[in-house]
């Protein structure tokens, strides 16, 4: 999907900066942090987090803070699960669940554990 479909009937302009912040998230394996984007982006950090919280409203981005107190974020395509490592505080994506309740509109997951790393070197 291109990213100027993701914002076409949002109410938001695409600028150069949006539209590399959007394609980062995008080509990401997994949720990304402001300090996984912010070596990749010439955005100070105020600009970024003023455009996360617009992409966030219009529906583009999804978030979620983890164990380790930082927000992760993502293009909003496909409602999935994550894992947060408890040891090591890594944030992998997780396809395969299908998790529903009947009734409810889930937007978000989150398992926490160990990672076969962790559990490796314990």
């Amino acid at each position: 999907m291109k990213i100027e479909e993701l914002i076409k009937n949002k109410n938001i302009k695409l600028t150069t900066a949006r539209a590399k912040l959007l394609e980062i998230l995008k080509e990401a394996q997994r949720p990304l942090c402001y300090e996984d984007i912010k070596k990749d982006i010439s955005m100070d950090k105020a600009t970024f987090y003023r455009n996360i919280s617009k992409f966030e409203e219009e529906g583009i981005l999804s978030a979620f803070e983890s164990n380790d107190k930082k927000r992760y974020f993502e293009l909003k395509l496909n409602p999935h699960a994550h894992f947060v490592c408890v040891m090591c505080n890594i944030v992998e994506c997780i396809k395969n669940v299908d998790i529903a309740l009947p009734g409810y509109e889930i937007n978000n997951v989150i398992i926490n554990g160990k990672c076969p790393s962790c559990l490796a070197s314990v």
